[in-house]
């Protein structure tokens, strides 16, 4: 067996929860102040999550991870997160196209994504990648963005 490439991106193990926590909250952590409370990725069940097959990592070791929904009309991109001491190296970018690829792969037509209103560098980033916002809506403590995009662009 081929070793993997080490920016590949690939589904997590059992063995990677702890990194995904671990990058999920280096990631998300500094919102919490801004946002006024926890980012919900912070607060996800990672092991059910790669357990159920949704999580993806990137980098050894992890610097990237991606949690994917898929449901009958649209990939959902529930989580991206790129560990701080990453930032600038393509991670993020990389994750967002295997995304696309996901979405193509499994004949979705469409990516969905949210983000908090208050995480406005976001805002300025999922657009350069084709996302347009559908609309603002109040989830609980969260007050989010709805975008979402063709998967074949």
């Amino acid at each position: 067996m081929t070793p993997l490439a080490p920016d590949a991106v690939r589904l997590a193990t059992a063995a990677d929860v702890p990194a995904v926590q671990a990058v999920t909250d280096a990631a998300y952590h500094p919102y919490i102040e801004r946002i006024g409370v926890v980012p919900a990725p912070m607060e996800a069940d990672h092991a059910a999550e790669v357990a159920a097959e949704r999580v993806y990592v990137t980098g050894d070791p992890v610097t990237g991870v991606l949690v994917l929904v898929p449901h009958e009309d649209h990939l959902f991109l529930d989580s991206i997160a790129v560990h701080p001491g990453a930032a600038g190296q393509g991670v993020g970018r990389r994750l967002l196209a295997f995304t696309d690829e996901r979405a193509r792969e499994l004949g979705l037509p469409e990516i969905r994504l949210y983000t908090n209103a208050m995480m406005w560098e976001n805002q300025k980033l999922y657009p350069r990648y084709g996302y347009e916002m559908a609309e603002r809506r109040v989830d609980g403590p969260y007050d989010r963005y709805h975008t979402g995009k063709p998967s074949s662009r």
